[in-house]
């Protein structure tokens, strides 16, 4: 089993409390705002702190089936998480689990970054491609682009 290790930063012209506020609530956001990519997302355990359990289930016709996610530590003063992905059906099925931690700060224009650093780790001998990776990139940054406007669309949202 391979780890691999990556790192990185997004800007958002948006507070780092309602980015934080809609990643906490991601469940109820992101079925409503990207129906095309997520059919829903259900907690199965948990109250939506350390130990919360949740099902992703992702639409139809994209590389991934479903993924369940286990917040692992969880910081509401300092707008921090910490969460594993394991389980994963669909092109997921490379990874044994994917270990991220998540910090949202000021930007100092009154918008925020979101810093994620994140290990992946590779089932087996299996060999990841990199052309997956820039591919699950590409993704998660648009997503995180759409919530930005969505956002920036409704200020008084997480507000």
């Amino acid at each position: 089993m391979g780890v691999i290790r990556f790192e990185k930063d997004a800007p958002a012209a948006v507070a780092p409390s309602r980015m934080f506020k809609a990643f906490v609530d991601s469940h109820n956001l992101l079925p409503k705002i990207v129906p095309q990519a997520f059919k829903s997302i259900d907690i199965l355990q948990g109250d939506g702190g350390v130990g919360t359990i949740k099902l992703w289930n992702f639409a139809d016709g994209g590389d991934f089936k479903h993924s369940k996610q286990r917040i692992d530590a969880f910081d509401k003063d300092n707008l921090t998480c910490k969460y594993t992905v394991y389980e994963g059906e669909g092109a997921a099925e490379i990874f044994e689990k994917a270990v991220y931690d998540v910090k949202f700060e000021a930007s100092g224009n009154g918008g925020s970054i979101c810093k994620v650093a994140a290990e992946c780790h590779i089932e087996g001998d299996q060999e990841l491609k990199e052309e997956l990776m820039r591919d699950a990139e590409e993704k998660a940054t648009a997503l995180y682009n759409i919530v930005e406007a969505h956002l920036l669309a409704n200020p008084d949202l997480y507000a």
